[in-house]
């Protein structure tokens, strides 16, 4: 699939009247996760990013955006929404709960570490969970399906949307202050937005968007 904002970097904006201290403070925190966790624990922590990898499969021919990591700091900070299911546990007990379930149906799926699973099969698992069809104990009372779309694909997509990479795959400049975002009619654009590629010059829409900030 090409690029939709070919030659648009949102870090661009970085130091320029796009984006304001308290913006570039928040950005470069996230940049600068460690590599490895804080929340999760060593075994957790090989079930995680092939998670991350089935819930929010990666472009090729871009770096991949470290989604596991953008989780744990989450789940580390424990960054709740400040409201949950009574169905589910506190955030950071459902990702325990959950994780260890997983790990529980793998084994007794396949006899095997969830890691090592074929994509397929992980996508099996995956879809029984969604579908609310797993049962083992270790659940301990907490829905399948509601531990999936509440949890596992929500945090998972909001820590990949998290990055800024994100960002420049969909054409959003980030955080609206001080700027502000006046143009809010479908098919319009502020002048320091990218401009999409709807299958025209490839060369001068990267080179607009090369321009933006």
């Amino acid at each position: 699939m090409p690029d939709r904002y070919p030659g648009y970097d949102v870090l661009d904006k970085r130091d320029t009247p796009s984006w304001n201290d308290a913006t570039r403070e928040a950005v470069n925190a996230r940049l600068a996760l460690p590599d490895q966790p804080r929340f999760f624990t060593g075994a957790e922590w090989k079930m995680v990013a092939p998670l991350c990898d089935r819930i929010v499969p990666q472009p090729i021919g871009r770096p991949a955006i470290a989604t596991a990591v953008l989780l744990d700091d989450k789940l580390y900070r424990n960054a709740t929404e400040g409201y949950r299911n009574a169905k589910l546990p506190p955030l950071q007990d459902a990702w325990r709960r959950g994780l260890a379930a997983l790990a529980a149906e793998t084994a007794a799926a396949y006899g095997i570490a969830f890691e090592l699973l074929a994509e397929e099969q992980k996508d099996a698992l995956l879809t029984r969970m969604q579908k609310g069809e797993l049962s083992a104990p270790a659940w301990g009372g907490m829905p399948p399906a509601m531990f999936f779309s509440e949890r596992l694909a929500h945090d998972i997509v909001e820590a990949y949307y998290a990055h800024p990479t994100a960002w420049s795959e969909i054409g959003w400049g980030g955080p609206a202050s001080p700027r502000g975002y006046v143009r809010m009619g479908f098919n319009r654009r502020d002048a320091w937005e990218p401009v999409e590629l709807k299958g025209g010059d490839v060369a001068r829409v990267t080179e607009a968007n090369r321009r933006v900030r």
